[in-house]
C-alpha cells in the first residue's frame, strides 16, 4: 500500500491527542517512579534543611525537570508531522528588519534578504530606530543593489515594539515577516517559512522560524550556546508546535498574518515583546506553528555581562507575558501544559540557584545533601534527552543540505558549567521584572 503523496508505506496516522496523551502518560509514570526512589533522600535531607525546602528542592531539581523531559522525548519519537507543501501561489511579503545602532552587522543581514530565492515579491522594510552609528548610510549604500529595499529613518529612538508597529502601518501585505539586524537568512529562510504558515491549520497565525548561531567559534561562551539553541531551544519549539501552540514566535525570525497582530493592539512596549504578542495571539485561540527548517544565523552574546542580560530579558519577558494574559494558563487546549511548565520556571530556576549550586559546593567538601548518588541518577535520562533531539536536529541539517561542525569543548561547556550561569541570570530577570526596575532594549 502507498501513502500520501506516493512517498512509501501507509503508516497509522497518530493524532495530536492521541501523541499528547501518550506523552502525557509516560512522562507521569516516569515522574512517579521519581517519586519513589527519591523519598528516601527527601526524609535524609530534611533532617538538615527541614521538610519543607526538602521537598521544594528535590521536586523543582530532579521530579518537575524528569517529567518535562520524559515528556519531550516521548513526543519527539511520535512526532511525525505532515511536511510543507509548495503552494500554487505564493502571496507578497514584507520584510520588518528594526535596528538600533548596528552599522557593523547590518549589511550581511539585507545581502541574505536580498537574495532570497523566494519567488514572489518582497519588501525590505528597515526602521532606524535613531541610531547614532551609520545604521542609515550602510542602508542607503544598499539600496542601489535592490528596488525591494527601503529605509524609515527615525530621528530619535522609540523603542522595539514601536518601531515595529511603526513599520506595520507601513506594510500593505497581508503576511509580514520580522528579522533582527544582525541575523543571516539563509536563501531559502523565508520561502520555508512561507511555505510552513501556508501548510498548517488555518487557525494559524504566526509561525516562528528557527534560529541557530552564527558567531559559535568565538569563544567558550557562544560555543556552549551554539548548543543551547541546537538542542535545546529548537527542539522545544519543534514540540510547542506539534501541539498546537509555539510559546514564542520570536521577532528575529517569524512570519505573521498582519490583521491578527493589529487586533491585539501590536507589539506591545515590554521588553519581551515577542512572547507578549505571542501569549496574546494564543489567548485569541490562534495557533503558533514552527518552521524547523526555515534557518536564520543571530549573533549571540560573546560576553558573559551580554549573555546575563540577554537571559534576564527573556526571564522578564516571560513575567510580563504572565502579567499580561494571565488566563491563558487556563485555557484547557494542549499548549496550556507548555504555559504550566513556563509558570514552572522560575520555581526551578530559584530551586537551582539557591539549592543545586550551593548543594555542589557542600559536595566538593563531602557533604551529600543535595548532591549526591540520586542528583547522578538523572546523567542517563539527560543523556537520552539530548541524544533524541539530536538526532532530530541531524535529519532536518541533512535535508538543508548543511553539516553539523564537531564543538566537543561547547558541549562539555553546556552539559557542565551552562545552567551555573543560566540559572541564576533568569532568576534575575523574574526579579527584576518583580520589583520593577528600568526596561531596555538590551541585548537579544
Amino acid at each position: 500500500m502507498v501513502g500520501a503523496y506516493g512517498q512509501g508505506p501507509m503508516h497509522r496516522y497518530l493524532t495530536v491527542r492521541t501523541k499528547f496523551l501518550t506523552a502525557l502518560v509516560v512522562s507521569t509514570a516516569w515522574m512517579s517512579l521519581s517519586i519513589a526512589l527519591s523519598w528516601p533522600w527527601i526524609m535524609d535531607l530534611s533532617t538538615h534543611i527541614g521538610l519543607f525546602l526538602a521537598v521544594y528542592f528535590v521536586v523543582f531539581i530532579a521530579i518537575v525537570p524528569g517529567f518535562i523531559n520524559a515528556f519531550v522525548v516521548t513526543a519527539m519519537v511520535l512526532d511525525k508531522r505532515p511536511k510543507r507543501q509548495q503552494p500554487s501561489e505564493y502571496p507578497s511579503l514584507t520584510i520588518l528588519v528594526p535596528a538600533y545602532n548596528e552599522e557593523t552587522v547590518i549589511e550581511d543581514t539585507l545581502t541574505s534578504l536580498i537574495r532570497q530565492d523566494y519567488p514572489a515579491p518582497l519588501r525590505i522594510l528597515v526602521i532606524n530606530d535613531g541610531s547614532t552609528d551609520g545604521t542609515a548610510r550602510v542602508v542607503r549604500q544598499l539600496q542601489p543593489q535592490s528596488a525591494q529595499l527601503e529605509l524609515i529613518n527615525l530621528d530619535q529612538n522609540i523603542g522595539k515594539a514601536e518601531a515595529l508597529n511603526l513599520g506595520l502601518a507601513e506594510t500593505t501585505t497581508e503576511l509580514v515577516v520580522t528579522v533582527d539586524a544582525d541575523c543571516w537568512i539563509r536563501a531559502d529562510g523565508i520561502r520555508h517559512l512561507a511555505e510552513r504558515y501556508l501548510s498548517d491549520p488555518v487557525t494559524t497565525r504566526a509561525v516562528a522560524g528557527t534560529i541557530l548561531i552564527r558567531n559559535s567559534r568565538a569563544n567558550w561562551l557562544t560555543k556552549a550556546q551554539e548548543w543551547d539553541y541546537f538542542l535545546g531551544i529548537a527542539a522545544i519549539k519543534r514540540i510547542q508546535s506539534l501541539f498546537q501552540g509555539t510559546l514564542v514566535a520570536q521577532g528575529a525570525f517569524s512570519i505573521y498574518d498582519k490583521q491578527a497582530i493589529l487586533e491585539v493592539g501590536g507589539w506591545p512596549k515590554t521588553v519581551g515583546e515577542d512572547i507578549v504578542l505571542t501569549w496574546r495571539l494564543l489567548a485569541k485561540g490562534h495557533r503558533i506553528g514552527h518552521a524547523s527548517d526555515a534557518c536564520a544565523f543571530t549573533l549571540c552574546p560573546a560576553t558573559l555581562g551580554q549573555f546575563i542580560r540577554q537571559r534576564q530579558r527573556w526571564s522578564r519577558g516571560l513575567i510580563e507575558a504572565f502579567k499580561d494574559s494571565p488566563r491563558l494558563i487556563i485555557k484547557g487546549r494542549f499548549s496550556s501544559l507548555f504555559i504550566v511548565w513556563n509558570a514552572i520556571f522560575p520555581l526551578m530556576d530559584i530551586a537551582y540557584t539557591f539549592g543545586f549550586i550551593p548543594g555542589l559546593i557542600m559536595a566538593c567538601f563531602g557533604h551529600y545533601w543535595i548532591v549526591g548518588p540520586m542528583t547522578l541518577a538523572l546523567i542517563p535520562p539527560a543523556i537520552i534527552f539530548n541524544q533524541v533531539m539530536y538526532r532530530s536536529e541531524v535529519k532536518m541539517f541533512a535535508a538543508e543540505h548543511m553539516t553539523i561542525r564537531k564543538n566537543r569543548l561547547g558541549f562539555l561547556t553546556y552539559t557542565v558549567l551552562y545552567s551555573l550561569i543560566l540559572q541564576p541570570a533568569c532568576v534575575y530577570g523574574y526579579f527584576s521584572e518583580i520589583f520593577r526596575f528600568n526596561k531596555t532594549w538590551g541585548t537579544k
